[in-house]
């Protein structure tokens, strides 16, 4: 019979087991380059390199980390305008990405979107919209066709706090619902609809409990935890492939930037941010490699090189790029066939 001692050891390994060295090393590369990019994209933007409106994703990595790691590379993906970070980590090229930053034609969407309509159909990345909440009747419209199709794939639709506000929000929870639609609806509340607080906004700050007036399977997630968001995935996951239908996860994060960079973010305490920094979700990743020797020093800084240099060619490649001929204009928008009047 073992031994109390050695049942727990058992147990401490089963634990361990959960993520494999690989996970975590994934998730601080994938995390490093989301935080190196936005940095960059910051200090661009402040050179007016990058202009027009630009929304950092700074603080809120994980958001997207744990949830690529939960999922399969046929699952289609769509966002509101905080839109850089998601691409990256599905594999997107960040040359492509900074291109389009920049407006530039080697961009991902041709330089004619900029930083809030980024699209990648090769990493069935749907965008970036800058329309709030107008992408989640179109991630469920994908998850329809998935359904219809009868594919095993999801939809992963992501939004602001502020989006729940919204008509189409209600309208597309209810529909997933009534069709069984296999979507997963992420609300990332950092708190904060631009400058207005959850609180100041509506008498529910417990933004999950909207999906259970459609009886959706809903729940909180702490977002700063990578592990977490991996989980809550991996659940609705399994629920969205086997028919039973949408989840609605409340992924509770937190953005260190402002709304936008025109946004000062005056309205919250520096002593607010600092609190939330405290369990940056990069940070707890790199503490819990090196914790379990996951990783040797040279390994992280081969990472954090390999990143940097990635960041810096991207900029290199966005800057020495073209900007679209004023003719490509009209191209991408209507179906020339539909619309013979419109010519070269």
């Amino acid at each position: 019979m073992a031994s109390t001692t050695q049942t727990k050891s058992k147990t401490k390994k089963k634990q361990k087991a959960e993520f494999t060295k690989e996970n975590y090393l994934f998730w601080y590369e994938s995390m490093l380059l989301m935080r190196r990019f936005e940095e960059r994209a910051g200090q661009l933007y402040g050179q007016q390199k990058i202009r027009g409106f630009c929304h950092l994703y700074i603080g809120q990595e994980a958001c997207v980390a744990g949830a690529v790691s939960a999922l399969t590379k046929e699952d289609s993906w769509i966002t509101a305008y905080r839109d850089h970070a998601h691409p990256l980590a599905l594999g997107s090229s960040p040359n492509a990405v900074m291109a389009e930053l920049f407006g530039k034609e080697t961009g991902s969407s041709k330089g004619k979107g900029g930083s809030m309509h980024i699209f990648d159909k090769a990493v069935n990345f749907f965008g970036g919209h800058g329309i709030v909440g107008g992408q989640i009747p179109l991630g469920a419209g994908i998850a329809f066709a998935e359904k219809y199709n009868k594919t095993k794939n999801l939809c992963m639709c992501y939004m602001g706090d502020g989006a729940v506000r919204q008509g189409a929000f209600h309208e597309a929870l209810n529909i997933a619902m009534a069709w069984k639609l296999p979507v997963i609806f992420v609300i990332e509340n950092n708190g904060y609809a631009m400058g207005t607080s959850v609180k100041r906004s509506s008498n529910v700050v417990e933004l999950y409990t909207l999906g259970e007036s459609y009886d959706m399977p809903s729940e909180p997630v702490d977002a700063m935890s990578v592990e977490e968001v991996h989980r809550a995935v991996t659940r609705a996951a399994a629920r969205a492939r086997s028919g039973e239908g949408p989840t609605l996860l409340e992924f509770r994060t937190y953005r260190y930037k402002g709304h936008s960079m025109s946004d000062p973010a005056k309205y919250r305490s520096k002593d607010e941010v600092e609190d939330y920094k405290r369990r940056d979700p990069l940070e707890l990743v790199l503490k819990t490699i090196q914790d379990q020797k996951l990783a040797t020093q040279k390994v992280l800084d081969e990472i954090e090189s390999r990143v940097m240099a990635q960041v810096e060619e991207s900029v290199k490649f966005a800057e020495e790029s073209n900007y679209p001929d004023p003719a490509e204009a009209m191209r991408d928008v209507y179906m020339q066939d539909d619309y013979p009047y419109i010519t070269d």
